[in-house]
């Protein structure tokens, strides 16, 4: 019996140098084996005419919240899977605040099992820091790094005192990822804003000297002890320009395309849907966030997809939970902002693929070249449509975006050389693979 194979014809290919050419790709056995920008001769199992597509490598989601386990009402891993795949996203990495918590071997090793049965993509997990779990912290596998939440969380996960953060950036070499907020200053803050309803408080509460300040933390503490430190969702243009002053090789961190694209005169448009953590900021930091990505002193993107329902939504603040989706819109808002001139589509691969996959050490991702994963999707840069809640595949069935005009929509996503997502159609069959890290 023949290999699985795919070839894709007269595709707009990026190359990982950054340079296009029209041509064919060959995929067989879920890997790339050929790239030539003359027709390839091969007999295969399918084959798709890309006339007209541009060819990118499949999106790396970098962060995400899936909700199951034990929050299967908001999203669930396959719900959750299948927006990936119409949203281009290939692989994703996600976070430990589940029920039960991803805090030990065994519930790590649930998550994995769950998603081998139900993922459409590729996936990844965190494992979460707790003020007693360094043990399992040293020996978890396989994992893409540590979470710690110093703040904006309650209960175990919340890891605010100083000796704990710092025996676990003192032990073991996995990487730390950082929930950069000050519980200190938020309760502070919580208590003098405590009276009032208005979900656009929520930006003052946790204001730009709430990160700041845990930014600041975890980077000394990364310094100290040379530890490996990521840190998630950078909000604000103080983070950034701490950053471009005194970032270590070892150190990267990540905007959100919200954070890019809204700020907060969102709460006067959508409400409590503009709320998440850390808060929407103004159009000052926008712009600092922006020229920190193009100089590369912001690593990479993600979405920090976080979905709650509408009726969770609708709740008076701050009852109103914090988060979003976006695993579908991630890539249409980057490309659209490329075909606006704000970046280049060559600058969007780079920050939702390439860099993620070196950052987290996952090999054989990010680039379309031979030897590589065939994950890619197939996106239409010369039309553009609206984000509409009726066709989202997420299970909460909104996004911040609804009613913006984008283009780069995928039209077709192939997971290891398997087609999950074609032309509106989803291939529930397909099922990705756990992501290795290399360390």
């Amino acid at each position: 019996m023949s290999s699985p194979s795919l070839l894709i014809r007269r595709a707009r290919i990026i190359l990982p140098s950054g340079e296009f050419i029209v041509g064919d790709v060959l995929t067989r056995d879920g890997q790339i084996i050929k790239v030539s920008p003359s027709e390839i001769e091969e007999t295969v199992t399918r084959s798709i005419d890309a006339d007209g597509l541009t060819l990118l490598p499949g999106v790396i989601d970098p962060q995400v919240h899936f909700r199951e386990p034990g929050l299967e009402h908001k999203e669930d891993l396959f719900t959750a899977s299948c927006a990936c795949a119409k949203g281009g996203v290939t692989s994703f990495l996600e976070m430990p605040n589940t029920r039960p918590l991803t805090i030990t071997q065994e519930t790590l090793n649930d998550k994995l099992q769950r998603a081998a049965s139900k993922c459409l993509v590729n996936y990844g997990f965190f494992i979460g820091a707790t003020s007693d779990n360094l043990s399992e912290l040293l020996h978890a596998n396989p994992t893409c790094g540590i979470k710690i939440f110093m703040g904006s969380m309650h209960g175990p996960l919340l890891v605010d005192p100083q000796e704990i953060l710092e025996s676990i950036f003192a032990n073991g070499n996995i990487l730390i990822a950082v929930h950069a907020e000050d519980q200190t200053r938020l309760r502070q803050r919580r208590e003098e804003f405590a009276n009032i309803h208005d979900v656009a408080i929520h930006s003052q509460i946790q204001d730009s000297q709430t990160a700041l300040i845990a930014t600041q933390r975890a980077l000394k503490l990364s310094k100290k002890y040379r530890r490996r430190l990521h840190i998630l969702h950078m909000s604000t243009a103080e983070e950034a320009n701490l950053m471009r002053e005194d970032k270590p090789d070892w150190v990267t961190c990540e905007v959100t395309p919200q954070h890019l694209l809204l700020n907060t005169n969102a709460y006067e448009e959508i409400g409590s849907l503009a709320q998440m953590n850390p808060p929407l900021r103004g159009s000052h930091d926008n712009e600092v966030l922006w020229q920190a990505l193009l100089d590369g002193v912001i690593d990479f993107i993600a979405t920090d997809h976080a979905p709650h329902t509408l009726e969770e939504k609708k709740q008076d603040y701050p009852k109103s939970p914090s988060g979003m989706p976006g695993v579908e819109t991630s890539l249409p808002l980057m490309l659209t902002a490329a075909a606006q001139g704000r970046c280049t589509v060559a600058q969007v691969v780079n920050w939702m693929s390439t860099a993620v996959a070196c950052a987290y050490s996952i090999p054989n991702k990010g680039a379309i070249a031979p030897g590589y994963d065939a994950d890619l999707v197939l996106v239409d840069l010369n039309s553009h449509k609206k984000v509409q809640k009726e066709t989202l595949a997420t299970k909460c069935g909104w996004s911040p975006f609804e009613g913006w005009n984008l283009t780069g929509w995928p039209v077709t996503t192939i997971v290891g050389g398997e087609i999950a997502y074609h032309q509106g159609e989803l291939n529930t069959e397909t099922r990705g693979k756990a992501l290795v890290f290399e360390r």
